[in-house]
């Protein structure tokens, strides 16, 4: 029984551990940079951004902000150059590593070319504009479109847009100025658009329904499990207790006390 407890309890923790979620917000909005730009990326979380750091992965190692990259606040990871060599792969993990933010890619470019295009995966059925843009003069300039190195078209504004996205748009794209040069290449993604509620009669429900109820479940599931797990071992440690004290009141009185009894109701009868 001790064992069965201990399982539940350690399942429990599973749980409440797999609440613990946080995201990546950085100050740009694009995933290619000039190199020298500044930036800063930070984790926050539902139940607080405590234990929370930004760590990547790049061509050369996987670290963590401050190990030779970086200035660590708190949660906040501060980069006040970027280097081409700062290409890469970068999200939010916990301190025991059980938990990890969603990814951004971040690409330097060294060069006089870059595209702007976003930075998290874009929602089926949005608009999406892509910006080619040079690093002198930062006026628009005209520039040509690829995606897998398939020229889709010029745009004299240096501004592209997809109309409604669907999968089909997802791939690799650059953009080319004449007499400046080339961007890397940047992967869009395009992630489903969720399924609204079903229709009603009554009135509509508000756009934030959906994420204020989960919100609010995962914050009481998370406010429940100390409780829980506390509950759990109070229950273990009392029922084996309150299953001895029962077996000894039930138990039926010796046969000593039993004779000590007849013996001086008989005798009573003898003196009467």
């Amino acid at each position: 029984m001790e064992m069965v407890f201990l399982r539940l309890l350690f399942f429990t923790s599973l749980l409440c551990r797999s609440t613990l979620q946080a995201r990546l917000v950085v100050d740009f909005s694009s995933s290619q940079l000039f190199e020298g730009t500044r930036v800063i990326l930070k984790c926050e979380a539902d139940n607080g951004s405590e234990g929370w750091t930004v760590k990547r992965n790049t061509t050369k190692r996987l670290s963590t902000c401050g190990d030779g990259w970086g200035k660590r606040t708190n949660s906040s990871c501060t980069i006040e150059f970027l280097f081409v060599h700062d290409t890469g792969v970068y999200w939010c993990e916990s301190r025991s590593g059980s938990s990890s933010s969603s990814s951004i890619q971040l690409s330097v470019s060294g060069g006089s070319v870059i595209l702007q295009s976003p930075v998290l995966p874009v929602m089926e059925g949005d608009d999406v504009t892509l910006s080619c843009r040079a690093r002198n003069p930062t006026h628009n300039l005209p520039a040509a479109f690829y995606k897998d190195g398939v020229f889709i078209g010029n745009e004299s504004s240096g501004h592209m847009t997809l109309l409604h996205v669907s999968s089909s748009d997802e791939g690799l794209y650059k953009c080319n100025i004449r007499g400046h040069g080339e961007s890397p290449s940047s992967r869009i993604s395009v992630k489903d658009k969720p399924a609204g509620p079903p229709p009603s009669s009554g009135a509509a429900p508000s756009a934030s329904g959906p994420v204020q109820l989960t919100y609010t479940v995962l914050r009481h599931l998370v406010v429940f499990c100390p409780y829980f797990i506390s509950t759990i071992i109070m229950v273990s440690l009392y029922q084996p207790r309150a299953l001895a004290e029962n077996n000894v009141d039930s138990s039926p009185p010796p046969e000593s006390e039993q004779g000590t009894e007849v013996k001086v109701e008989i005798t009573a009868n003898n003196y009467v």
